[in-house]
């Protein structure tokens, strides 16, 4: 991880209080083109909102999306040691080697959509504490991990996907949107990596200790991360962060990744307003969740990869938006009739 300073995690609360908005100039300018196009209006459906929101998070019309950046954090989690995945923890290595040689899922869809990959390791070999029985980080380790995945943010960018490789990470996902949102460990806890019967019992049961011994402490969002995150799912909400403050528009993956950053949600509900949930996961947690944030996932394909497959999956149909709405004719370039009233 970079030794660059770090904020304290009062700072990155103090952040979420002066967050820019959306810009009105580049959401007209798009609203203006769309309704000169030759097309009836609402005929391209959602592709004429997602053009809308590019221009309203980009600040700028028309929207471009010449380079992608598909960002994947990775985190070893200490809960795993109490069972709760299907796979052992040194998996989450022997995948980063895997991305790193170009293997995996993600790989194959970057170069797919013409995205550039970046994989970003945080302390593999120094696992998270298991939660059940203590906090999973402390306020300097919370804090760091949010600037460092920050750093995932840099000038030139058209659209940042975020997602994440770390076993044991939807017990911590689970664990996050139940203190952040209530009800019982088992209305967030799934299968994750295909944990079943006996497996699945004992993955409820750690997220109910946790929740027994931190649930006091959840009033403060940053506090659930702290206490029941990870590494990864905190550089995760630090990077949604860090492109609010450029100006960036973010495709979040899974259940991992959207539960990172409904840790910003619940201190801000305006705070995922760039963001869109690129797909709706398999893990049963993730659609409780979309639900609870006011989202409407671009894809709905069964996938439960993690690793940002489903945002990168998701790049081609902005791209397509993109096209529609740059290169179409308008009904007076192309003689076309308009609307008749």
């Amino acid at each position: 991880m970079s030794t660059r300073p770090v904020a304290a995690l009062s700072e990155i609360r103090a952040i979420m209080g002066d967050l820019p908005g959306a810009s009105a100039e580049a959401g007209s300018a798009a609203a203006t083109r769309e309704a000169t196009l030759t097309k009836p209006p609402g005929a391209l459906g959602r592709l004429e909102e997602l053009t809308q929101w590019l221009c309203l998070w980009q600040a700028r019309h028309p929207p471009r999306l010449d380079r992608a950046r598909v960002a994947v954090f990775a985190g070893n989690h200490g809960v795993a040691a109490r069972g709760v995945s299907a796979y052992p923890a040194e998996v989450t290595k022997q995948m980063v080697a895997n991305f790193i040689a170009g293997g995996a899922a993600i790989n194959q869809l970057c170069l797919s959509a013409d995205a550039e990959l970046r994989v970003y390791e945080m302390e593999l070999d120094r696992p998270t504490a298991d939660f059940s029985a203590e906090s999973a980080m402390s306020e300097e380790d919370c804090a760091k991990a949010f600037a460092y995945g920050m750093m995932a943010v840099e000038p030139g960018l058209d659209l940042l996907c975020l997602g994440e490789m770390g076993i044991a990470n939807t017990t911590s996902a689970a664990a996050l949107c139940c203190g952040l949102f209530g009800g019982s460990a088992g209305d967030w806890v799934g299968p994750g990596t295909g944990v079943a019967g006996e497996g699945l019992a004992r993955k409820i049961a750690v997220v109910d200790a946790a929740m027994t011994l931190h649930r006091a402490q959840f009033a403060d969002p940053f506090e659930v991360m702290r206490r029941v995150g990870g590494r990864e799912l905190a550089a995760i909400a630090g990077a949604v962060i860090a492109a609010r403050m450029a100006h960036l528009p973010v495709l979040l993956d899974g259940f991992a990744s959207t539960a990172a950053a409904a840790v910003l949600f619940a201190a801000e509900p305006h705070a995922l307003d760039h963001c869109l949930v690129a797909h709706c996961s398999a893990e049963p947690g993730h659609r409780r969740l979309i639900k609870q944030l006011g989202q409407k996932p671009l894809l709905d394909l069964g996938m439960r990869l993690g690793e940002a497959s489903g945002a990168a999956l998701a790049i081609p149909v902005l791209k397509a938006a993109i096209a529609c709405h740059n290169g179409m004719a308008s009904f007076a370039e192309a003689g076309v009739s308009g609307k008749t009233e």
